[in-house]
């Protein structure tokens, strides 16, 4: 199949946000001047060392945050994700549609829409054992994957059934533990919690102690002591293949922590939280959009310091 490469956005100009000298968000102009309805940061996502932010725009440090270029964006991205075996692969999830994948660190893109459902991409995950196997969720659809770097697509299942309703799922993490089927959950984030799969596509389950199999067992498994709280939008989930059984969440409340994958959860800082990504082999060092304000922790949440161009 012929690969269709999609055009760049024209460069924007760079300037510096006043609200610096207040320790807030300072980015280039395209990130700054983002619509209403397209978040400044909507994702973020690392590659190896790097860090990259997206939404109106895409932009990259290769130096911690200290320092930012912006690069070609396909489109306003909606998310991104990464796969620590494959440095330089960037695969975005686009928010008028489809799926675009870079093998250079986000500099150049090709589109891998082929088969997939019209409408927005809200999530994108690269499976953790399997870098070209690739996942996505199209708005009021359901989850898709391709087995072949998004060359082909096939219908994986519905959205999560969750509060008595079908819903939207607004990100996706595949995470490599032990007690999944073949080692694999995918967990999901939706607009009224989480819950996830095995990698069988058997049946969307809430997290619960015990293997796969107990899960799918309804009732044999007692429910999470202390779960995310009832009915809030998860809007991000990140994980580091150096510690796969600790997650992060990004929710309206602020960004939460688990260190048993999932079933329990403890409350790391309050604010709004609405993106979130932790360094691959340094599980320690996690970056968030809390408030409208880019931060990162070194301490696994511990303490927050705001991130601006120089």
């Amino acid at each position: 199949m012929p690969r269709k490469p999609i055009p760049a956005l024209s460069r924007r100009m760079f300037l510096i946000a006043s609200a610096a000298a207040a320790g807030t968000l300072a980015l280039p102009m395209g990130i700054l001047a983002a619509e209403p309805e397209h978040p400044a940061v909507a994702t973020l996502a690392f590659d190896g060392d790097a860090l990259l932010a997206g939404g109106a725009s895409l932009i990259r440090s290769d130096d911690g945050g200290h320092s930012w270029t912006e690069l070609s964006a396909p489109e306003v991205i909606q998310t991104l994700a990464t796969h620590s075996e494959r440095p330089g692969r960037v695969l975005a999830g686009l928010a008028s549609g489809g799926v675009a994948l870079s093998e250079d660190g986000g500099r150049t893109w090709e589109s891998r829409s082929d088969g997939l459902p019209a409408g927005q991409v809200d999530a994108v995950a690269i499976a953790s054992q399997q870098p070209n196997m690739i996942y996505a969720t199209v708005r009021d659809d359901g989850l898709w994957k391709s087995e072949d770097s998004g060359e082909s697509w096939s219908f994986a299942m519905d959205r999560p059934w969750l509060e008595e309703a079908e819903r939207n799922v607004l990100t996706l993490s595949s995470v490599d533990l032990a007690t999944g089927m073949g080692g694999i959950w995918i967990y999901a984030g939706t607009e009224a919690g989480l819950t996830r799969v095995p990698d069988c596509f058997c049946r969307w389950q809430d997290v619960q102690p015990g293997d796969a199999m107990d899960a799918l067992v309804s009732g044999d498994a007692p429910p999470s002591e202390a779960p995310l709280p009832e009915g809030e939008a998860v809007r991000a989930l990140a994980s580091s293949p150096s510690a796969p059984e600790t997650l992060y969440s990004a929710l309206p409340s602020g960004i939460w922590t688990s260190r048993d994958g999932g079933v329990v959860w403890s409350h790391l800082v309050e604010g709004s939280a609405s993106a979130a990504a932790v360094h691959p082999s340094d599980p320690m060092q996690v970056v968030a959009v809390l408030d409208g304000v880019l931060q990162i922790s070194r301490d696994g949440g511990a303490t927050w310091t705001a991130l601006a161009v120089d």
